[in-house]
């Protein structure tokens, strides 16, 4: 199933005439100017954002609704520090999201310029080099082996010319050329040189219709409906309470401008300001660490994706597999051993360019120069005829001459004289590795009399990669389901899988049923069943990838090839093996840059360690919220109290956001299966320890009001330092499941910011720094009471989590 197998194609004479050009002379200056303002740059196009826009659009959306109504609130009242405050923070958190996007379009953009720069053309009768970018229809090519095709095109001129197609149909055997064949842009040249004329160029080459495929695979992130939920449950509370304290204390005849200062600052306490912005930083430093692991991030959200991963659709022709032909036991005819086929074969093989062929590297890589084949005098060679379909070589050794051929084995069988038991014995071994999904190569030679002997058939394939099974099997410790997908025969197939240990459940794509317009339609239970695909096309993988999401899976893709760029960009995590064609790369999510998957399973454990502390800080994030705004919401209903002043929200905001940015640097365990996020795990614990603060405060001050009988700006200043204390401390509670002394360990970072802030506030309520100062015992004994509840607290959590039915045996602790 190749491009190739079009009905249809005229000859290049015709080709030529149609295109008005001359094939020795090339298009003229005056031509190719009129082409490339008609057909426009050899180049595919993408719609882009424009940078502002995109900036912009960080202004948009209910987090950054919340930050704006603050603002202008702030404004109303006339409190312009915290106006300044709330504006900063909310260009901050738009200037980091950007910034990081930006960086990784970047990426993106640098590894596109890989794709075949340059190109030999014919114009005005002279050759030269240009940019491809610049090549029109007409345009006379040269190509050579190892080059990459820059445009559709037809073959004017060339001998014994092969091209690797797999990066345009996931084929592992280069295609056989000859003269009047299309070539397709982005293959490669696998042996011969060819002179052709460029047909197509840009978006209308075969490459760019897989590349269309693209357009249409788009995805919402799981991140962003995580974090729009979490902002949609804050803003929730936000308003009911704020709303609560409005009506009451316009019942009670409060003065307008200090409800709504008070309205403000309840709205501020409550806005999640750093919730992206931390997030985003997270997965960026994550991204840094994978990207130390040759695995780069193109879209930062899709580490959070690679998480909650439970299927992995690994493409198997250079990916799972080698995508290097090599031999197996050949099936003896008349040879009296192996050695003998093998070496036969050798001698068919120019020595000076048989590494170039797939089959004659292969062959040679067998044999391992055998001493063999020094008692032969290689006399005449004659390289594979496409149309006779073997290679054939004259050699002579000890004085005698003999002929050795190989090639097509039905080819082969009408050169020798065969009775029908032979016959049938080659017929058999054919189809034995036909089932195998192996490519059978005859192999013949004369006796000194010029009689044809059929030696045997010798078997090629594409092995698995050395590391594929031992990857696959860490994969599935991982909780991840594998599904190999192919353009490959379903023989092929079935047998890659039986070597790396995989499910042989698995089916044609042909065989899928069709929808009235004759189109395959892959069903997502089917898709579900099957254990992977084979003979399949781009818009397959594509249809694969939406049913499996249909099915609410989070599915991985694997893939290095034009055609496996639609699938890599609809799958929630798009993965560009080493050596990916740039157009698959820039439609990934991740882009190995080390050869095999074995990085991916360390990018796995990697994202989920990322997923943690993005939990751990949502977590926080939610539980502080219900804990101050909550009690502040309390004291102002119940007690007509209002328990800290506007500059201790103000201070509180800041000294929190320092700690919290360093959870993207904490340790973190490892989940043993995929994770995704789950609300009401982040909700219950979030609410049990917000909850539990509440109580904690509401007795410290109640114990400071009736046995202390301090003044009022003393206990503000008391309930400060304890939220401060308290809430730091939080901060080591959400971070696992278990009690605080449970592995891992928080980092020296986290630990460092968190300490220092607390000294800062504690320092700060001591001598008096902006708010009433209370002296180092009452300090001490804030800190102490904070301490113990901080104990209690990690109890109340263990307890959730065990209804919620988790453990940390759920976690690979490091």
């Amino acid at each position: 199933m190749t491009p190739s197998s079009q009905q249809g194609i005229p000859s290049s004479t015709e080709t030529l005439k149609q295109l008005e050009v001359d094939p020795r002379q090339g298009l003229s200056a005056v031509a190719v100017n009129q082409r490339q303002a008609q057909y426009g740059l050899n180049a595919i196009e993408e719609k882009k954002t424009h940078p502002l826009v995109k900036f912009l659009s960080y202004f948009w959306g209910p987090i950054p609704w919340m930050i704006e109504a603050a603002a202008i609130l702030s404004g109303v009242v006339q409190h312009w520090e915290d106006f300044g405050v709330i504006l900063a923070m909310l260009l901050i958190n738009a200037g980091v999201g950007f910034w990081q996007e930006h960086k990784a379009s970047n990426e993106i953009e640098a590894l596109k310029q890989r794709l075949a720069p340059r190109a030999r053309v014919l114009r005005d009768g002279n050759w030269s080099d240009i940019d491809a970018k610049e090549l029109v229809p007409g345009d006379i090519v040269r190509l050579r082996i190892g080059s990459i095709v820059p445009g559709d095109g037809q073959i004017l001129s060339g001998e014994n010319i092969t091209a690797d197609e797999s990066a345009l149909t996931g084929e592992s055997l280069p295609v056989e050329k000859a003269i009047d064949d299309p070539i397709y842009s982005g293959c490669i040249v696998k042996s011969g040189n060819l002179n052709a004329v460029i047909t197509a160029t840009g978006m209308r080459t075969y490459f760019a219709k897989s590349a269309e495929l693209v357009k249409e695979a788009e995805t919402t992130s799981h991140f962003q409906k995580a974090v729009l939920r979490i902002g949609n449950f804050l803003i929730g509370v936000t308003a009911i309470l704020v709303l609560a304290i409005l009506i009451v204390s316009w019942l009670r005849g409060d003065p307008l401008t200090e409800v709504l200062l008070f309205a403000l600052v309840l709205t501020v306490a409550a806005i999640p300001v750093a919730l992206p912005a931390v997030l985003s930083v997270t997965m960026a430093i994550g991204a840094g660490r994978l990207a130390r692991m040759k695995a780069i991030v193109s879209r930062l959200v899709s580490i959070e994706e690679m998480a909650g991963m439970n299927i992995l659709c690994a493409d198997k022709t250079g990916t799972l597999t080698k995508n290097e032909l090599e031999t197996a036991e050949p099936a003896l005819v008349e040879a009296e051993n192996p050695k003998e086929v093998l070496v036969h074969a050798a001698l068919t093989i120019d020595p000076s360019q048989g590494d170039q062929d797939p089959i004659d590297k292969a062959i040679l890589k067998a044999i391992n120069e055998d001493e063999s084949l020094q008692a032969f005098n290689q006399l005449e060679l004659h390289s594979f005829d496409p149309v006779k379909k073997r290679a054939e070589a004259t050699v002579e050794r000890d004085g005698k001459q003999i002929k050795v051929a190989k090639g097509a084995p039905q080819v082969l069988m009408e050169l020798c004289e065969t009775d029908g038991s032979l016959h049938d014995k080659v017929q058999r071994a054919i189809e034995d590795f036909a089932a195998k999904g192996y490519r059978a190569l005859g192999v013949a030679a004369t006796d000194e009399n010029g009689a044809w002997h059929y030696l045997g058939v010798l078997p090629m394939w594409d092995p698995p990669r050395d590391d594929s099974a031992e990857t696959l099997a860490q994969s599935y410790e991982r909780g991840l389901d594998i599904k190999m997908v192919t353009g490959d025969h379903l023989a092929i197939a079935k047998e890659t899988s039986q070597q790396l240990g995989l499910s042989t459940n698995i089916y044609a794509a042909s065989d899928a049923p069709k929808t009235e317009s004759g189109e395959i339609s892959i069903q997502p239970e089917a898709a579900e069943q099957a254990s992977g695909y084979a003979e399949v096309f781009p818009e397959h993988k594509f249809n694969i990838i939406k049913a499996l999401q249909a099915e609410d899976h989070i599915v991985g893709m694997t893939g290095d090839g034009v055609n496996d760029a639609p699938a890599l960009k609809q799958a929630d995590v798009g993965i560009a093996v080493s050596r990916a064609t740039d157009a698959a790369r820039a439609a990934a999510d991740l882009v190995l840059t080390l050869p095999g998957l074995s990085v991916v399973t360390r990018a796995i454990e990697e994202a989920r360690k990322i997923f943690e502390r993005m939990t751990s800080y949502a977590t926080f994030r939610i539980a502080e919220t219900i804990r101050v705004l909550l009690f502040m919401a309390l004291s102002i209903l119940a007690f007509h109290f209002y328990p800290v002043t506007p500059i201790m929200i103000v201070l509180l905001a800041i000294l929190n956001d320092v700690p919290i940015m360093t959870i993207a640097y904490d340790n973190a365990p490892v989940a043993k299966n995929p994770v995704r996020w789950n609300m009401r795990r982040v909700l219950t614990i979030a609410t049990t320890l917000g909850v539990m603060g509440v109580i904690s405060t509401f007795f410290l001050y109640w114990g400071v009001k009736a046995y202390f009988d301090l003044p009022h700006e003393t206990i503000q200043t008391i309930i400060f330092l304890k939220l401060l204390v308290a809430g730091h401390l939080t901060i080591f509670l959400t971070r696992n499941t278990g009690p605080i002394w449970q592995k891992p360990f928080p980092s020296w970072i986290l630990i460092t910011a968190t300490e220092l802030t607390q000294i800062l506030g504690t320092l700060a309520a001591v001598y008096g720094v902006l708010i009433p100062g209370i002296g180092w015992g009452y300090a001490l004994a804030v800190w102490g009471y904070s301490l113990v509840w901080f104990l209690i607290n990690s109890g109340a959590k263990i307890i959730a989590y065990r209804i919620l039915g988790m453990t940390q045996e759920s976690y690979a602790m490091e």
